[in-house]
């Protein structure tokens, strides 16, 4: 489906969308920018967007083929992918399978400590507020999301947690926590929305224990662009450019 790019509805720290000539559908366009600490650093990153691009493409196809509705349509450009238009719901949904990041500093625990089951939280998308943490029955209160809604997306989550643990593992990569968004469509239905891509999984090679994810540019342990190209190399057998 090829179709012209119109207006910009939204641009964020990782990602614009844009309107297309028809307004079922948007584009959206990923960016080498990568940012930390709600935005406070900010640098960018070469190949970044086409590697995130790759990945999430990717992703979202293996997820697809197991029954998981997602808001891709199909990869337009070495950026950009084509989606379905939809009303995000304002929760981001954590799933964590081991101690890191803020769930450690949160509760004073070692990081890299695995955990006795993977754990869902939610998050109140909000950089103005820094995305809060929120119990299951406050978007439902709020009337963000139904009941039957946050029941969905967690059981997706958990479902969607178990595929990429075991894709991770795959290509020696140990998957400890990622965020999933999900969106409304024109019909009411619920989908996969936003993107699946290293900047929003924290994942550490297996056995060293080394950080394959963002957490490399928020903590300085190297070279983000490297690392993002050794993550291409693992999932798809060559380098970007062959």
């Amino acid at each position: 489906m090829d179709l012209e790019r119109r207006d910009l509805l939204y641009d964020g720290k990782s990602k614009r969308v844009w309107s297309t000539e028809d307004d079922r559908y948007v584009l959206l366009e990923f960016k080498d920018d990568a940012t930390a600490f709600n935005g406070v650093k900010h640098a960018l990153i070469d190949d970044k967007a086409r590697i995130n691009c790759a990945i999430s493409t990717y992703l979202f196809d293996r997820l697809a083929e197991v029954g998981i509705a997602h808001h891709m349509v199909s990869r337009v450009s070495d950026t950009s992918i084509l989606c379905e238009r939809v009303r995000i719901i304002p929760v981001e949904v954590v799933v964590r399978n081991v101690v890191a990041g803020s769930f450690a500093k949160r509760y004073g625990l070692v990081e890299g400590e695995p955990l006795r089951r993977s754990l869902v939280e939610y998050f109140y998308k909000s950089d103005e507020l820094n995305d809060p943490l929120m119990g299951e029955d406050v978007p439902i209160v709020l009337g963000w999301a139904k009941k039957w809604e946050m029941v969905l997306m967690t059981e997706q989550a958990l479902q969607i947690n178990d595929l990429l643990r075991d894709f991770w593992a795959g290509h020696r990569v140990d998957l400890l926590d990622f965020k999933l968004e999900f969106g409304r469509t024109a019909d009411g239905r619920i989908v996969l929305a936003d993107e699946i891509t290293p900047d929003g999984a924290r994942m550490w090679e297996r056995g060293s224990g080394r950080h394959l994810d963002k957490d490399v540019f928020r903590r300085d342990m190297g070279d983000l662009s490297a690392t993002y190209h050794e993550i291409y190399r693992r999932v798809f057998g060559e380098d970007l450019d062959g």
